[in-house]
């Protein structure tokens, strides 16, 4: 009834502005930096990401990757921050590449977008439901269905995501500090106790090119998917001209130097000339077992605890991601209008939210009742193909950036311009070749398997779809059209 109003006028023009619009300054710097950095889990890097890339790469200088992939998305973060103070829309990515490189592309973008985010938030509820069914099972003796865990906290998800923006940045905050320390508190034991000394050879160049360097890059750089994610909730700030640049920024560092010192940590606690060896035998179990020795039998217990909130953590993140590229979309007219829609009281995308728990609770349903692999499969597949969805967003993204300030400056020197756009969208472009050329290792696929293009492939089908309905929106609606990128209804 209320996008009819809208339609026909019958609404006051503060009333249509209240349909189209989130919640207002409700968010500052500290919260979007818990939205990013619960978006990468520490405690799913440490258990998972850090074993998998030294035990399937043989690279013991994974530790140095961080610090250089840090670099890199800071360098990313100059130019993508230039642009968030003076782009302030929920569409994030989609937005900047509609204003920087054009209309048809920013559609292209945001379909890779939908595709990448759904991808990643799908995927980690196999995580999720495998590391809860195995809790109960171990500690309580309940055998539970590993689907039937991830459709309870997909319930609370989606309450979550119908309540206001502030109140998920609280569960946030609350999740990640538990799950931050508990990381930190297997660093400094590891640390303490390491059996060969300690050593500054993970950050050596000798260390980075042990072995299939490519693909540590690659899993590496699947720890820093969320961290672009704070301008999705610029609308929501406090003060978006600043607030966004910062917390990108502050996310950036706290990843990279964080993760890093995990990552040589963790060699410390093995012996560097054991790491690779180490991870490759009991990988996901190797922070759980080097966690007891140094920290007794009760560290395993509560490890595994935060393991389920940590995954419920990133779950929420990319949930909130999630509904509001498809509120940003149906309030521009590219999708169907009722997703961009707002609640009343809240101020939350509660229709996009919605839409993203039904879909989400298919593809978990699906997966249960076929006896799909929740990890091998749920996780592994949708998370990768999510993760190389961001890679080229981001490098598409960095040229956009240039593309913006092309004719106007607005204010902004040449460092965040050009110089900086330009660097970064080099290495990024780098990083996705790699990741498409080693995405069998990360998918743990034999060379001939026709996963190995046909998930890469869905990222360039869902780009070329989205370019093809671009085209066709241009000649069909202009009105729809013009405001493509802009955070606005069509004008009628």
């Amino acid at each position: 009834m209320a996008d009819e109003a809208i339609a026909t006028g019958r609404l006051s023009a503060g009333e249509q502005s209240a349909t189209h619009e989130l919640s207002r300054r409700r968010i500052g710097v500290p919260d979007i930096v818990f939205f990013v950095v619960a978006a990468s889990s520490p405690l799913t890097v440490a258990a998972g990401g850090l074993p998998m890339s030294y035990g399937t790469t043989g690279v013991i200088g994974v530790p140095l990757i961080y610090l250089v992939l840090a670099t890199v998305l800071a360098v990313f973060s100059v130019g993508y921050a230039a642009m968030s103070r003076h782009i302030s829309n929920a569409g994030a990515f989609y937005s900047y590449i509609a204003q920087g490189l054009g209309r048809v592309g920013g559609v292209g973008a945001s379909f890779v977008a939908l595709v990448a985010y759904n991808a990643m938030q799908v995927g980690l509820y196999g995580l999720f439901g495998a590391a809860a069914s195995g809790l109960l099972g171990a500690h309580f003796g309940l055998d539970v269905p590993w689907w039937v865990c991830s459709l309870v906290a997909l319930v609370l998800i989606a309450i979550l995501g119908y309540r206001r923006i502030d109140l998920n940045a609280r569960v946030l905050a609350v999740l990640l500090i538990c799950e931050s320390l508990t990381v930190l508190a297997f660093d400094f034991a590891q640390v303490s106790n390491a059996p060969s000394g300690l050593s500054a050879e993970p950050f050596t160049w000798g260390a980075l090119t042990t072995g299939a360097v490519g693909a540590g890059f690659c899993w590496v750089m699947a720890s820093f998917m969320g961290f672009e994610s704070g301008a999705i909730y610029s609308e929501e700030c406090r003060d978006p001209k600043r607030t966004v640049s910062r917390a990108t920024y502050i996310a950036v560092a706290v990843i990279g130097l964080f993760y890093a010192f995990t990552a040589w940590a963790m060699s410390m606690g093995t012996g560097v000339d054991n790491i690779v060896a180490e991870s490759g035998e009991k990988a996901t179990d190797l922070v759980f077992i080097l966690g007891e020795q140094t920290l007794g039998s009760g560290f395993s217990t509560i490890a595994n605890v935060f393991m389920v909130t940590a995954v419920f953590a990133a779950l929420l993140s990319f949930h909130n991601a999630v509904a509001r590229y498809f509120f940003a979309l149906g309030r521009e007219g590219v999708l169907p209008g009722k997703l961009g829609a707002s609640h009343p009281s809240h101020g939350s995308p509660y229709v996009g939210s919605l839409t993203q728990s039904i879909f989400a609770a298919a593809v978990v349903l699906l997966f249960g009742v076929s006896g799909g692999d929740p990890t091998g499969t749920l996780f592994n597949w949708f998370t990768n193909l999510g993760a190389l969805g961001v890679i080229l967003l981001l490098v598409v993204t960095s040229v956009s950036v240039i593309g913006y300030f092309r004719r106007d400056g607005r204010g902004e020197n040449g460092w965040s311009r050009v110089v900086a756009p330009v660097l970064s969208s080099a290495a990024l472009a780098v990083i996705l070749v790699l990741a498409v050329v080693n995405f069998q290792a990360l998918l743990g696929t034999p060379d001939g398997s026709v996963l190995n293009w046909l998930i890469p492939g869905l990222v360039l089908l869902a780009g070329v779809i989205g370019i093809g309905y671009g085209v066709w929106i241009k000649t069909s609606n202009p009105r729809t059209y013009a405001q493509i990128g802009h955070g606005a209804p069509p004008a009628e």
